[in-house]
């Protein structure tokens, strides 16, 4: 056996292959088994959602008279075209009857056509004909008060088999909140809200809410026609959904809430408050004055201005650092090192007592130097 092969936490349980399998069922059967009652099962513990059956169920089934044949009578189904002929009634006599609700579906699927398939139980078609109340139904004119109907576009098949969804549903059900999720698969998530408006109660009754067998065709190109099916459609089958759903719940509530997230246990976090930048400092700059520019006052020499910048150019040659390269032991080249170089700060500039800005010299001398040196023109 495979490492993978599921195998059910109980040992005294199987799964529905298995269980089929050894009742002589083919799985489609015994699910119409299991939905009408006829097979009893349990939920699955494990974890996985889904059904198991008892070994003691099984050897209960196999012990009655008649296995399998017995059994298997109960889940056949036929379409309307069998139904009539069983009936010994008309194609068309049957489809009234059966949009009049007298007669249920027990199955139905959507064709490759997108057509609409619907399938009775023949024990109950059986049943059905052999009452005597319905003869008038099965010969002779149909009564005018169900004409009536008829006429108006009554078609209650769709209705009647949900009506049957939900009663298997409700005996599966091991809870309130089971059951208000087999209520819930019946309506539309719009009116699944409205109903029960805490989120965490919605999102449990959805998780509890189980598939119809019509639903998997969601995603394909007749998924609208599933839909209508499957969901309830009239005003007053809502409302009385709606009713027992906001019933099942108020019920739940009180027994077992709806789990929701733990608290945590830290506080709120504060978040830090935004505080004013403080002004900046006022910065009070002085006035820059103009370095005055050395001026050779009257009658100094070259010699005179050399001899007042020595103590200055003196005054520099201190600051200068002279740095003897050392030698490394080895042989090596001398090691040079980085010396940074030192501007030498500026000398003292020379002011003499008395001395401004000079005034602007007259050239009136010069211009008459000029004419009188200057050759004049010779008249002639």
């Amino acid at each position: 056996m495979s490492a993978h092969t599921f195998e059910p936490v109980r040992p005294d349980t199987c799964t529905p292959s298995r269980a089929a399998r050894e009742l002589n069922f083919l799985r489609g059967e015994f699910d119409l088994a299991v939905q009408l009652g006829h097979v009893r099962t349990v939920p699955d513990e494990g974890g996985g959602g889904g059904r198991l059956v008892e070994r003691a169920e099984i050897d209960r089934l196999r012990a009655q008279d008649g296995f399998p044949d017995t059994l298997r009578d109960r889940v056949r189904v036929v379409g309307t075209t069998d139904g009539a002929e069983l009936m010994d009634i008309s194609a068309g006599r049957f489809t009234r009857l059966a949009r009049l609700g007298l007669v249920v579906p027990a199955k139905v699927y959507v064709n490759r056509y997108g057509a609409v398939v619907w399938l009775y139980l023949t024990e109950e078609l059986k049943h059905f004909a052999a009452v005597t109340e319905n003869t008038h139904l099965l010969k002779g004119r149909t009564p005018e008060t169900l004409r009536g109907q008829l006429a108006e576009g009554v078609d209650l098949r769709a209705r009647n088999w949900r009506m049957r969804q939900l009663g298997c549903l409700l005996r599966q059900a091991e809870d309130p909140w089971a059951r208000a999720g087999a209520l819930a698969a019946l309506l539309p998530p719009v009116e699944v809200a409205d109903v029960v408006e805490d989120p965490y109660e919605r999102a449990w009754v959805n998780r509890l809410r189980p598939a119809l067998p019509g639903q998997t065709l969601a995603g394909t190109s007749f998924a609208h026609v599933a839909e209508r099916i499957t969901t309830a459609q009239d005003a007053d089958e809502i409302e009385w959904l709606r009713s027992d759903l906001a019933h099942s719940v108020e019920e739940a509530r009180v027994l077992s809430p709806a789990p929701r997230p733990a608290a945590r246990g830290t506080g709120p976090t504060m978040r830090p408050t935004a505080q004013p930048i403080p002004p900046l400092a006022r910065t009070v700059t002085a006035r820059v004055e103009p370095m005055p520019m050395p001026v050779n006052p009257a009658g100094a020499t070259d010699e005179s201005m050399a001899g007042k910048a020595e103590p200055t150019t003196r005054a520099a040659e201190s600051l200068m650092r002279v740095v003897e390269p050392r030698r490394i032991p080895g042989g090596r080249a001398p090691e040079r090192r980085h010396v940074p170089r030192v501007r030498p700060a500026p000398g003292p500039v020379p002011r003499f007592p008395g001395t401004g800005p000079t005034p602007p010299r007259s050239t009136r001398r010069l211009r008459a130097w000029l004419r009188r040196e200057a050759p004049r023109p010779t008249e002639v």
